[in-house]
């Protein structure tokens, strides 16, 4: 039988490169993998876990720290404001109350309700009553002032698939974690399951939702608008059971577009007690100047005026 000139040729240079080994090196390749136990889940295992906890959850009353920080590239330069003590009360399907308090004096820095359409916000040291729509018509240039309380409300929930409108697709990924062994960045392997919505004949990705492996639990949650812009993205951990339910503790909040983050820490937690209308009513103050956020006119108003975060902010420096 002929043999093949170019696998002649092959096995000569193979012959010729063993004998002279100055003409090769071997190196170690460290690594990459993070060594942790991971699960593995089916996508309808992780549907159900979305809806498990989009069912579970009716009413949430929480005490948090919250932490606020804007700027990035756009600015050039990031802000942090002190970290104030906040109360979080939500009832679903859209009610949500959001209150914070100045360090040390712990009178009310600003008090803010939803009820998923409009929003009222009071902020006492200035004397002012704000009220808007859920969505900003007349974005400010100062990131905090477009801040709604449905931003909070959509980041703290993983809302059920809708399977009228909503598709679902799993795909595998990774990420970067510390390895629990060397520690040492590696990458570790996850799942994400896409979230496709149809608007009118079009459909867009809506949602990612990124499952760590080593214990299935929901680790990150992108928003996206209908064009492909990231609006929202907010990240979980440190998980505690309360009840039967896995609830996160730390809640990262990134609103990239406007350049402003929101870490809420979890001190106390109460899930699936009643909530009435009461608690979610908020009155203007006797004596407040009304500022309609819909209105351009009342934009420069309300331009003169400091958001919550800034107004905790002057206070400390006071």
């Amino acid at each position: 039988m002929r043999r093949s000139p170019i696998l002649t040729t092959v096995s000569l240079l193979a012959l010729l490169l063993g004998e002279a080994g100055c003409l090769f090196r071997t190196r170690i390749v460290e690594p990459r993998t993070s060594t942790a136990k991971l699960q593995s889940a089916t996508k309808q295992e992780l549907v159900a876990r979305i809806k498990q906890e989009a069912t579970g959850i009716k009413t949430v009353s929480m005490t948090v720290n919250i932490d606020t920080s804007v700027g990035g590239e756009k600015k050039g330069k990031v802000t942090e404001y002190q970290e104030i003590r906040g109360f979080i009360l939500v009832r679903k399907p859209d009610k949500l109350r959001m209150i914070g308090l100045f360090p040390i004096v712990r009178n009310t820095a600003f008090d803010m309700v939803s009820d998923g359409d409009r929003f009222k916000l009071s902020i006492p040291s200035r004397n002012k009553f704000y009220v808007g729509g859920a969505e900003v018509t007349h974005p400010s240039e100062n990131p905090l002032e477009n801040l709604r309380p449905q931003v909070i409300y959509n980041a703290l929930f993983l809302p059920e698939i809708d399977g009228n409108d909503e598709i679902a697709v799993m795909e595998n990924d990774t990420e970067t974690v510390v390895d629990p062994k060397t520690k040492h960045l590696m990458e570790q392997p996850d799942y994400v399951i896409d979230i496709i919505r149809r608007s009118g004949t079009e459909w867009y990705i809506a949602r990612k939702i990124v499952f760590e492996r080593v214990n299935l639990t929901p680790h990150q949650q992108i928003i996206f608008d209908t064009k492909g812009h990231v609006i929202t993205q907010a990240t979980y951990q440190v998980y505690k059971d309360y009840g039967g339910i896995s609830f996160p503790n730390v809640i990262q909040i990134d609103r990239p577009r406007e350049e402003y983050s929101i870490r809420l820490t979890v001190e106390k937690l109460t899930l699936n007690e009643p909530l009435n209308d009461d608690q979610f009513a908020l009155q203007q103050p006797p004596g407040s100047l009304l500022v309609n956020l819909d209105e351009p006119n009342q934009n420069a108003a309300a331009k003169s005026d400091t958001t919550p975060q800034q107004a905790n902010a002057t206070a400390v420096k006071k």
